[in-house]
């Protein structure tokens, strides 16, 4: 018996249960995402079926086609991951800027260090990118920009703070969860440390105490 064949028999008898209807669309998506991250965006519908224990008309019930399935999965995996507290935490001026940087960057990489988040990210971009550019754009307006103008606030007569500086920030940090994910090499467990280095390097680059 196939490894397929032996998922789904496990879950036949509790698919045949009558799942509230938004239920039944969670799993499919977190099946999608679990799915997506080891094959890539390319993989088939049906394939995903099999995968997911469903009929390709039931999967077609709850999304139109495998692009809106797509749609999910990227809220899912990007947006619904987001924190409401980051845009204030970055701002917040009665805050050190530093520990802005620190505990903003803590709690990202707690959010997308993982398996599906890292390797559709690298997916999506060999296939186009549209799904980076507007996960991009979307951290860019929520977090990047603002936290450019609190860095340039702070710089008081050193060297003012450009974008590409904050992107060489959170590049190096985001690399992190790509060591681990996508080239399968040791990466820390413990990400404070690291992170902490890396804001303490970057601030003393911009001459900000």
């Amino acid at each position: 018996m196939s490894l397929d064949s032996v998922r789904i028999s496990r879950r036949s008898s509790a698919d045949r249960r009558r799942l509230p209807p938004e239920t039944r669309r969670a799993r499919i998506v977190e099946a999608a995402a679990a799915f997506f991250a080891e094959v890539g965006l390319e993989g088939s519908t049906r394939d995903l079926s099999l995968r997911a224990g469903v009929t390709q008309p039931l999967l077609y019930k709850y999304f139109e086609n495998k692009a809106a399935l797509v749609e999910a999965v990227f809220a899912h995996v990007y947006l619904d991951r987001c924190s409401p507290d980051w845009p204030r935490l970055i701002v917040d001026r009665s805050i050190p800027i530093r520990d802005r940087l620190v505990e903003f960057y803590v709690a990202y990489t707690d959010a997308i260090v993982t398996y599906e988040w890292m390797r559709i990210f690298m997916y999506s971009g060999l296939a186009g990118g549209e799904l980076n550019d507007r996960h991009i754009s979307h951290l860019r307006g929520l977090i990047l920009e603002p936290l450019l103008g609190e860095l340039q606030a702070e710089a008081k007569g050193g060297i003012v703070p450009e974008m590409e500086d904050i992107w060489n920030l959170h590049g190096g940090i985001v690399y992190l969860g790509i060591r681990k994910y996508v080239y399968q090499t040791q990466a820390p467990d413990d990400v404070r440390r690291p992170i902490e280095r890396a804001v303490d390097r970057f601030l003393k680059g911009l001459a900000i105490q």
